[in-house]
């Protein structure tokens, strides 16, 4: 009989009901989303059996589907709970319940956490959220676990593009090495199915142990004593070894290679470990079209705290090599196999990232959460952490991986909103930051040198200056070394912007003129179309302003002492008569 072995009773729906209190109200029975069940016994804690009591109460209420669906929250918080009671046990005065908690003792266990985002700050969340819902809690209690909790500095950053790149590297040359063994041996396996080999011939020997492997998970053999597993010897010989890679590994992903193949996805996606772990199996739509093109419907699901949830719906579309699509495409030809499998012992499991194990449930085991017999879907955050070191990194590639995507490379939220991405990821990300400041530094000298041009430039003078040549608007005090030259040298900009230039000189005898020019463009302001205007007159008129400012009083006397030649200068001027 394969080690695969007879299948385990099926997990019960999920029921829609309190959680069961058992050993006299101090056990905790938790009901996930999958109907698996965990105890948390709270005779466990060092502390009184009122408190016990209290918080098995406050923990059971939270175990609902619509609050902890996982069995992974419910930890987290276990972990927490049992901090915080050890804490208590500490104390020269134990507290006896919850009723008779005070604040100082509250402020006490705060300062003793270490705030960083890993420890401290969680756990004081954690245990607060708890707390506050016992109603017998004193008023000054409870004010005091209302205290906002500063959340730690963020330390976590983006990686470099070189440290990605050969992430994302290592990540690929392991899936694609995966991907090749598991489609050639399917390839044999199908070839074989439809009676391409002669019967007893090797390839037709190799073809009926892949079939074998495929329906249990092993290949042809028996159950020694001493030995374990051990391959019939004809078919040992045709897959040319025992090993895992000589077996079962030509179907099936090891679990390195699943790690492998949900880097791969974050980095293309953006996607953080806990969707990749929970990730359906992708649709094809029907309407794929005669071009052959696939296009993939993928469903996202982000559990929130509090127990909520944050859905999405992706299409990806595969139509060639780098396309969005084409991940997909080969995560669903390296698991097909062992998606089926897991199918055959749990029907209805729809998980994608599903991969082998080599520590089989042993029989009469309790059933796991993510899996059955051989099989096991999803990542967690401690195969993570084994595949990057022995990669040779650092840390899990995931949590920064992500934010590197969705910061760095993608620029917009993965999961989150638009806040969230701009509070938590980009303003604190060292990567971010410096993408930024040549944008800025563009923007502000693009901001500098709009308001230059639309400032009054000229030089003020009391008297003109005889050497200085007049102009329509003002006197240029050097024609041939003008800072809006023309192709035939001199100077090559229109009157209206002498008084952008810096070699303009602007005198007591231009005041009345411009002034005139500065109510004529008010008057034209009314009488056209508004976008116009701005096109054609606004930067003078903006300048004209600008003037007026510097003028002050003297600018109102002007307007008293325009003359008729004022006026037609201006009526030229502003109806082009005027050479340059």
């Amino acid at each position: 009989m394969s080690r695969r072995g007879r299948k385990a009773s099926q997990p019960t729906a999920p029921q829609h009901r309190p959680p069961v209190l058992v050993g006299d109200g101090l056990v905790v029975e938790h009901r996930d989303g999958g109907g698996h069940v965990a105890v948390y016994d709270f005779r466990a804690l060092p502390v009184s059996d009122a408190m016990r009591r209290s918080l098995a109460r406050l923990f059971a209420d939270r175990c609902v589907p619509s609050r902890w669906a996982s069995h992974l929250t419910s930890r987290h918080h276990w972990v927490h709970l049992e901090s915080f009671t050890e804490y208590l046990s500490e104390l020269e005065e134990p507290v006896a319940d919850l009723d008779v908690l005070t604040a100082a003792v509250w402020k006490q266990w705060a300062l003793s956490r270490r705030n960083t985002q890993a420890i401290g700050y969680k756990e004081l969340t954690v245990v607060r959220g708890l707390l506050l819902g016992d109603p017998r809690l004193t008023a000054e209690t409870r004010e005091a676990l209302s205290k906002r909790i500063s959340p730690p500095k963020v330390t976590e950053t983006s990686f470099e593009d070189g440290e990605f790149a050969e992430i994302t590297s290592r990540a690929r040359r392991t899936f694609r090495s995966a991907h090749l063994r598991i489609t050639e041996n399917a390839q044999h396996l199908a070839e074989w199915q439809s009676g391409a080999f002669p019967r007893g011939s090797d390839e037709w020997l190799l073809g009926e142990a892949l079939d074998c492997i495929a329906r249990t998970g092993d290949a042809p053999g028996y159950m020694s004593e001493n030995k374990g597993w051990r391959i019939t010897h004809r078919y040992k010989r045709v897959l040319g070894g025992e090993s895992s890679l000589h077996t079962w590994q030509r179907l099936f992903l090891t679990r390195m290679e699943a790690v492998a193949l949900g880097v791969l996805l974050m980095a293309e996606h953006g996607w953080n470990l806990s969707v990749i772990s929970r990730l359906a199996v992708p649709r094809a739509t029907p309407d794929a079209g005669p071009d052959g093109k696939r296009i993939y419907r993928v469903e996202l699901e982000k559990r929130k705290r509090g127990g909520g949830r944050y859905f999405e719906t992706r299409n990806l579309t595969d139509y060639g090599a780098d396309t969005p699509g084409r991940l997909i495409t080969q995560a669903l030809e390296a698991t097909v196999f062992a998606r089926a499998a897991l199918h055959e012992l749990r029907p209805g499991t729809d998980h994608f990232v599903v991969w082998r194990t080599t520590r089989p449930d042993k029989e009469g085991a309790p059933e796991k959460s993510n899996g059955m017999g051989l099989f096991r879907f999803g990542i967690t955050g401690a195969t993570a952490k084994q595949w990057s070191m022995a990669e040779g990194f650092a840390s899990s590639p995931f949590r920064r991986g992500r934010r590197t995507v969705n910061v760095v490379h993608r620029r917009e939220p993965g999961q989150n909103s638009q806040d969230t991405h701009d509070s938590t990821y980009v303003l604190n990300d060292p990567q971010a930051q410096a993408a930024a400041a040549p944008v800025i530094a563009a923007a502000a000298e693009s901001v500098v040198a709009k308001a230059r041009e639309v400032t009054f430039g000229a030089e003020l003078r009391e008297t003109a200056d005889p050497a200085d040549q007049p102009t329509a608007t003002a006197d240029c005090h050097d024609y041939e070394n003008s800072p809006f030259p023309s192709p035939d040298g001199g100077c090559g900009a229109s009157f209206l912007m002498c008084l952008a230039c810096p070699n303009a000189r602007v005198h007591p005898a231009h005041h009345s003129r411009l002034a005139h020019l500065h109510h004529a463009l008010a008057n034209l302001r009314s009488v056209m179309d508004p976008g116009q205007w701005q096109s054609d007159w606004a930067d003078a008129y903006a300048r004209l302003e600008h003037l007026k400012r510097l003028l002050g009083a003297d600018w109102d006397k002007a307007l008293t002492q325009v003359t008729t030649a004022d006026r037609e200068l201006i009526d030229c001027l502003l109806n082009g008569d005027l050479d340059q």
